[in-house]
């Protein structure tokens, strides 16, 4: 066995030195959609998953939201107070109607409610991806992952200005590799689904159920 490890060692000391192979990512810069396409095509390949889409604008979303929760029949959103979208939502949140839920608590105080009290969480994105028709979530103690991921509904906040055409041009472009990752930064494409062993779909088995985007111009 040592000799064996020794033969295959010396073989890869004195392979030549160069690329590695499938390092060449001049295919991913090329793949390109027009700035105006990229909503467009987001939003079809989320759609045909059945994420929802709506359109508000940034000074507004608040009051649209919570007139959409009213009119949906959802009684209550959590929501992350340190986080901007959070304050924004604390500070204009109209009374009366759906709750405003601020997660403000260590989760073991707070399981009960979140599991069976609250209907909705809400967080923003970094963005979007074209290619894939996927949002980016970057979860962080301003606004845990739970809020995307416990609530049967999660609500998303998504500035079209802020779309990429690809995975690889998104982690680029947003210096994924010279930051601080999150524990999870998260890829989310549509609500939560899987199927049986007889292709049965259900919705919401290990996660939110619906996925709302709120698109802010």
């Amino acid at each position: 066995m040592p000799d064996a490890r020794d033969s295959i060692l010396s073989r890869l000391r004195a392979a030549p030195r160069g690329p590695a192979p499938g390092s060449d990512f001049s295919v991913m810069e090329d793949r390109f959609f027009p700035p105006e396409e990229r909503l467009a095509r987001l939003r079809k390949m989320m759609e045909a998953v059945s994420a929802e889409f709506f359109e508000t604008t940034k000074a507004d979303w608040p009051r649209f939201l919570h007139g959409l929760l009213v009119q949906q029949g959802i009684g209550s959103i959590l929501y992350g107070p340190g986080s901007e979208a959070g304050q924004r939502l604390a500070e204009e949140w109209p009374e009366g109607g759906a709750r405003a839920v601020a997660y403000d608590r260590p989760m073991d105080s707070f399981k009960e409610e979140m599991f069976n009290g609250v209907e909705a969480g809400l967080t923003s994105t970094l963005g979007g991806i074209a290619e894939t028709g996927s949002l980016i979530l970057w979860p962080s103690a301003d606004e845990p992952r739970a809020l995307s991921l416990v609530p049967p509904v999660h609500v998303a906040l998504l500035d079209p200005d802020k779309l990429h055409n690809t995975f690889w041009q998104a982690m680029r472009a947003l210096g994924w590799s010279q930051t601080q990752m999150p524990a999870n930064a998260l890829l989310v494409s549509g609500p939560s689904k899987t199927t049986d062993i007889e292709q049965t779909l259900a919705y919401g088995v290990h996660g939110p159920k619906r996925l709302i985007v709120l698109i802010t111009r």
